[in-house]
């Protein structure tokens, strides 16, 4: 993640909806990676949303708040965040619109972390092999709705968060029953969109079997390993970035893309301020993963000069590095997306509670 200018020269953050220091109110392009300083148009014909030059404000941030993007296909009222949104929370009270402002927050900060990669972002009103997002509650929370139980997971492209995961206590609460380490919103998403991109980047016999080599058969029965998992006794293997890794090789999988994206979009941004440890660019594993040591033993220590657990508090073994390496490999140096999923693989796995 980077910072931005204003045209008044002030620092903006990726979050930043006006100017602290003219006033203006600003917008993010996603299409020139710039924010851009909106105007309201005015006289006969002009339309209500804030513009810019390359667009105007998405239809989300004009009547919720909810969002600071561009749109920058003519005609169209969202933006490529929002485009990609099946369902939004029931906004009935004001807790549903904060929640629902932070998962926006935490998409968009995975839509530009996967664009600095150059992987593709479709959505499915695009292509049906899109991605789409859905944003639902089960009655649990709400008793007005339907679903009994509403899984955060992945299903053919869709992924389905529950809105309660914005919520912060409870899903601190969700962290210390499952005995994790890390839970987050934006590693949500990004643990989401490792099965999403798995049905795009894990394309013919070779790539399959590299697959399997390194995280085993994707095709052994998922909802079988799931239940094993949470009816079992969780003994954690260090050979595993995390517990939740072992229960299935698409958990695996999508642990491994979250903790690269984790890596990449953290090493960003201290290359961004200066920071010897960062860089946006890689060329080989082995010396981002000699950066991302140098940077997350600072990132540790600060934490706890300010009294805070760690902020990566996760070991690399070897076998973890292993299979860095090859989503490094399929994402720098060859991610050849097909137009379509391969037939092969469980592509539809990804239910998490």
């Amino acid at each position: 993640m980077i910072d931005f200018k204003c045209g008044c020269g002030q620092t903006l953050f990726f979050e930043n909806t006006t100017c602290l220091r003219c006033g203006s109110r600003v917008g993010y392009d996603p299409w020139s990676r710039r924010m851009l300083r909106l105007s309201t148009a005015t006289g006969p014909g002009s339309q209500k949303a804030p513009q810019s030059e390359a667009g105007p404000l998405c239809r989300n941030g004009v009547d919720f708040g909810v969002c600071n993007w561009i749109v920058g296909d003519a005609g169209k009222e969202y933006c490529l965040s929002c485009s990609l949104n099946q369902t939004i929370p029931d906004l009935v009270d004001s807790d549903r619109l904060l929640w629902w402002k932070q998962l926006e927050h935490a998409k968009r900060r995975l839509i530009f972390g996967l664009l600095q990669l150059n992987l593709p972002v479709t959505g499915k009103h695009e292509s049906e092999h899109g991605l789409a997002f859905r944003f639902i509650e089960d009655r649990r929370s709400n008793p007005r709705v339907a679903e009994e139980h509403v899984y955060t997971g992945h299903s053919e492209g869709v992924v389905t968060i529950n809105v309660t995961e914005a919520d912060n206590m409870r899903r601190e609460m969700e962290r210390r029953h499952a005995g994790e380490l890390y839970r987050t919103l934006l590693g949500h998403f990004r643990h989401e969109s490792g099965h999403y991109y798995f049905r795009l980047l894990i394309d013919g016999e070779k790539r399959i079997a590299r697959f399997r080599d390194l995280f085993g058969d994707d095709r052994q029965d998922y909802d079988a390993a799931l239940e094993r998992y949470y009816s079992g006794p969780r003994i954690r293997d260090p050979d595993f970035i995390s517990a939740y890794a072992q229960s299935h090789p698409l958990e695996d999988w999508a642990e491994i893309w979250a903790h690269y994206l984790h890596m990449t979009d953290t090493l960003e941004t201290a290359g961004f301020y200066g920071l010897p440890q960062g860089s946006d660019h890689f060329d080989s594993l082995e010396d981002l993963l000699q950066k991302w040591s140098e940077l997350t033993t600072l990132l540790n220590s600060l934490n706890r000069s300010m009294g805070l657990e760690d902020a990566y508090p996760f070991v690399l073994s070897e076998a973890t590095i292993g299979k860095l390496q090859f989503v490094h490999e399929l994402v720098v140096h060859d991610p050849g997306c097909p137009s379509s999923p391969p037939s092969s693989g469980a592509a539809s796995a990804g239910t998490r509670s």
